[in-house]
């Protein structure tokens, strides 16, 4: 059975078209309310926001569902999707919902859901939700209603947590930071937290009026956070998305770092300091890091000089995680910034990760770019080839050959990745070389042979 409201996180949309209107997130509450009360007969459930003016209302309709179910509702208010999953776990809540629609632009809107453990659910919990969606509404009695409150100091909770993944004997003091909150979910509480671990901040993206998240700023338009830096000749930029789960760093000389880049110096300097990417519980004696089909070689190669061990997930956060649970490993991530280090949290958290790279440069008295003197990114050249309705690229045997031939010509220096799109015709045809000529030459020649 295939799932009909849910993709790869939670159910997202244009705001006012099916399925994100407000009768079917009330019906949609519902229905997980009543999922819920299957294993507890009382639940509770955490929802909190990021900034667009549509999660007023998408939060009353999800309150009115819950509490149509006999469900309780905290509501935090705006606040990072990390923060959910954080504080649904410290207040022994019985699932987290998240309002967002991450780095979309304002008219896009989403429900995305964590568990008690602070956790993404798996898609077995996704489809007895939607079954629950087919039956018709079961209204509890007046007297067996959910109850709602807010929990008012939800933000300052979630800044403590987050400044407890940072080394207690080391502070951010003499440090000037531009915190780019993309007028989003963290726009309130990503200052503070650099703030209080002794950092001069200048704010940017910060002025959320409802219509404005993401736009223009924010991890995926790190050109503000870049003229930030530079007009204050600041010593670091930290980008963050609209729920503030994504991150990009720039440093004193206005060179942006990717997640990929980030994800290494995180494991240098777990291992710098004697630590482990494997989990101790799992009994894990080799390291390894989980990153995605996109992630780059070169990091792949530092990597394995180090005797660490890269496998790839399919793109998304959410592969990677299931990836890293299966073996046991710590830290994983992709090039987009979504980061993952599961002993400091159970999600990815573009604020803590943040912390753990700069934690790293305060520690080794080092700039970014000098602790990346090992890694230097391989070209990447991406062609989307649009496919004529019915193209079988599969069994294209002249593409198979040239892709052959491509991966020969390459060797250990390169690589080549096809893969289709999953929302539109299109085939992308990605090819990673040290020598950007050769990746645009070699990716050139595969495409080709999708058209002509």
């Amino acid at each position: 059975m295939g799932r009909q409201y849910f993709g790869t996180d939670g159910i997202r949309g244009t705001v006012g078209q099916a399925p994100i209107t407000p009768d079917f997130v009330l019906r949609l509450a519902h229905a997980v309310g009543h999922v819920l009360k299957e294993s507890e007969s009382r639940p509770t459930v955490l929802i909190g926001k990021d900034t667009r003016i549509s999660g007023y209302m998408l939060e009353s309709a999800l309150e009115s569902g819950f509490n149509s179910a006999g469900v309780d509702v905290v509501l935090l208010g705006p606040i990072p999707t990390p923060g959910v999953a954080y504080l649904t776990r410290a207040q022994r809540a019985s699932l987290g919902v998240v309002i967002s629609a991450s780095h979309n632009p304002f008219a896009d809107n989403g429900i995305k859901f964590f568990s008690a453990q602070g956790t993404k659910l798996p898609d077995a919990w996704e489809l007895a939700v939607e079954a629950a969606l087919e039956k018709p509404p079961v209204w509890v009695e007046s007297a067996q209603l959910g109850r709602s409150r807010r929990l008012d100091d939800a933000a300052g909770r979630y800044i403590e947590f987050c400044k407890s993944t940072f080394a207690n004997d080391l502070t951010l003091k003499g440090l000037k930071i531009v915190v780019d909150g993309a007028h989003g979910a963290a726009y309130q509480v990503a200052p503070k937290v650099f703030h209080e671990l002794g950092a001069e901040v200048i704010a940017i993206g910060c002025a959320p009026d409802g219509l404005n998240i993401n736009k223009g700023v924010g991890a995926t338009h790190p050109e503000a956070l870049l003229r930030a830096v530079k007009e204050h000749q600041a010593d670091f930029g930290v980008a963050l998305d609209g729920d503030a789960d994504r991150l990009q760093l720039v440093d004193k000389d206005g060179r942006l770092f990717n997640g990929d880049e980030i994800l290494y110096l995180m494991v240098k300097e777990r291992l710098s300091r004697g630590g482990s990417n494997a989990s101790k519980r799992q009994g894990e004696s080799v390291p390894g890091v989980v990153g995605t089909l996109m992630t780059n070689m070169a990091v792949e190669l530092a990597l394995r000089d180090k005797g660490v061990e890269l496998v790839r997930a399919k793109v998304g956060d959410r592969y990677v995680l299931e990836e890293l649970e299966k073996r046991g490993w710590l830290l994983g991530g992709e090039g987009s910034g979504h980061l993952l280090a599961l002993d400091k949290h159970t999600t990815g958290d573009g604020l803590v990760s943040a912390l753990q790279v700069l934690q790293a440069c305060v520690r080794s008295g080092q700039s970014l770019a000098e602790l990346l003197t090992d890694v230097t990114l391989f070209p990447q050249v991406l062609i989307n080839v649009r496919l004529a309705p019915g193209q079988d690229w599969k069994s294209n045997t002249r593409m198979a050959e040239v892709t052959q031939a491509v991966e020969k010509e390459l060797g250990d220096t390169g690589r080549v990745l096809i893969r289709a799109s999953g929302t539109e015709p299109l085939l992308r045809v990605m090819v990673e070389a040290r020598d950007a000529e050769q990746a645009q030459a070699c990716a050139q020649r595969i495409a080709d042979t999708l058209t002509t």
